[in-house]
């Protein structure tokens, strides 16, 4: 035994040192990766389309040419159902008048099962509005019933809450209804009649529920007149500057639907290196590979997002292989792994978290990156050309912090901006990237982003040629350097801090 000694040491100490294949991490292979990925070829790899397929194939390639394993029971993807409906017909009365689809009332495809649903009654809650100090429902009683709710907010109504579940949004409105227990929601919107003519619904992954969602529907103001009657006008009048009492209004309100239901496919791609010593335990390496598409002939390419992220993983996984390839490979497995469906509502990781190909309990940690090729152009520090922001690093386990900022101050020197993981921090980037789905089943979870691109954020200009290469290169290494250290230290992180929770 003591003639193995000296072996020992010696690998132990070039794991020590992992810079020769963080230096395999180039701008030159990340500039090549990602003028694939966000090509015109990939047709902006919108989830459940032939683009996003031709993603997830090249990805695919990249991680069998690695020498990687397949991360899903012998493959190298992991399915998950998307269904999409297409409009077959729809039919709106109110007390024996019949209103068209699209000239008075679209459904909310994807939220609206089929049949019919007829009402005696309907409960008017002005705008539907939920806040802190704020409740347009009072003390009634909306379960099993029909609500109408006015569109937008009342002059002087504030909130901090962003995002797509914000109180006074569209479908913060929506969850608030049926919440309260809601049968049916109609929306007084404007627009009507509408030219783009209502045929098939976004995508979504929850056909199968416990419970029965409640339908949803945008009504014009001459349907709503219909509903509410002579108070209407003076309804419309008094939500412009105030909350209005909720109030029940009678009226019999025929609703139908008739719709099919297409079920698509979407894919993670999973890729992994065997583990030496510690086989049993795993590091999980995540970014989303879908975007947005296409709307008609204009491709949103998504290089930022998350492109940069994509090829980030591509590399790491490079950098680990040729580890692996020269004697010095992880103690842990490591896991690399994009995933699709993120833009749509985060559903590859969250289909992940609930279907893992590894044993959950045994993942000590998940570096998840989501745009790491740009400049926020919000920020009007110093450092612009050499920052990343960090967040969830002091969540879920106390060790995750001091890890990440002993990789970065040794080999990669970047500041590590933490203003996104402020739990007051209105935008709740820490709910709204693929990590939320491996923290909310206890696995600790680093963050990397680059920020807010206000002018090319979810457009079709954000392309690969505006791509900061030399910084994509830098992050890229960051996140590398920090999976050396928990894919080779001694102990599986611990999960010593409690899981967060949304509270906005």
């Amino acid at each position: 035994m003591l003639g193995l000694l000296p072996a020992t040491l010696a690998i132990a100490q070039k794991k020590s040192n992992p810079e020769k294949f963080a230096a395999t991490i180039t701008e030159n292979d990340l500039r090549n990766h990602l003028y694939i990925v966000a090509g015109a070829d990939m047709e902006g790899r919108e989830t459940a389309t032939e683009g996003q397929r031709k993603a997830a194939a090249y990805i695919e390639q990249h991680f069998k040419n690695l020498g990687l394993l397949p991360g899903n029971q012998g493959s190298y993807q992991m399915g998950f159902p998307v269904y999409r409906d297409s409009l077959i017909d729809s039919k709106f009365q109110v007390n024996g008048k019949t209103f068209t689809v699209n000239n008075d009332f679209q459904p909310f495809l994807q939220m609206t099962r089929p049949g019919g649903q007829y009402f005696s009654e309907a409960v008017f809650v002005g705008h539907g509005i939920v806040d802190s100090a704020y409740d347009d429902y009072g003390s009634m009683d909306v379960t099993g019933k029909l609500v109408l709710i006015l569109d937008g907010s009342p002059e002087g109504f504030k909130t901090s809450k962003k995002g797509w579940r914000a109180p006074n949004g569209l479908y913060g409105k929506y969850l608030n209804a049926a919440k309260k227990g809601a049968a049916a929601v109609l929306l007084v919107a404007p627009g009507f009649p509408r030219k783009d003519a209502i045929t098939t619904g976004n995508m979504y992954t929850n056909l199968f529920t416990a419970k029965v969602p409640a339908s949803f529907y945008s009504i014009s103001p001459d349907v709503a007149a219909a509903i509410i009657g002579k108070d209407w006008s003076g309804l419309v009048q008094a939500g412009k500057t105030g909350q209005v009492a909720a109030k029940i209004y009678p009226a019999n309100t025929l609703i139908e639907l008739n719709k099919s239901v297409q079920q698509l496919e979407s894919s993670n791609v999973l890729g992994y290196i065997e583990g030496t010593d510690k086989k049993d335990e795993w590091l999980i390496v995540t970014a989303h590979y879908d975007h947005l598409g296409k709307k008609g002939d204009v491709i949103y390419y998504g290089a930022d997002d998350d492109g940069s992220g994509t090829v980030g993983v591509l590399e790491i996984a490079e950098a680990f292989a040729k580890a692996k390839a020269a004697g010095m490979g992880p103690r842990r497995n490591v896991l690399f792994m994009t995933v699709s469906g993120e833009e749509k509502g985060l559903w590859g990781s969250e289909y992940f978290s609930g279907h893992p190909s590894i044993p959950i309990e045994k993942a000590t940690a998940d570096l998840n990156i989501d745009m790491i090729g740009r400049v926020d152009t919000e920020r009007k520090l110093a450092d612009t050309l050499n920052y990343v922001y960090v967040v969830g690093d002091d969540k879920l386990s106390t060790e995750l912090k001091p890890i990440s900022e002993a990789m970065n101050k040794k080999y990669i020197k970047m500041t590590l901006d933490y203003k996104f993981n402020d739990p007051n921090d209105l935008n709740q980037i820490y709910f709204r990237s693929d990590h939320y789905n491996f923290a909310k089943v206890g696995v600790p979870v680093i963050f990397y982003y680059d920020g807010m691109l206000q002018a090319d954020y979810h457009k079709p200009t954000d392309t690969p040629d505006k791509i900061n290469y030399t910084l994509l290169r830098k992050r890229a290494q960051l996140v590398f350097y920090t999976a050396w250290e928990m894919a080779n230290r001694n102990d599986q992180i611990k999960r010593d801090l409690p899981i967060p929770t949304m509270t906005r």
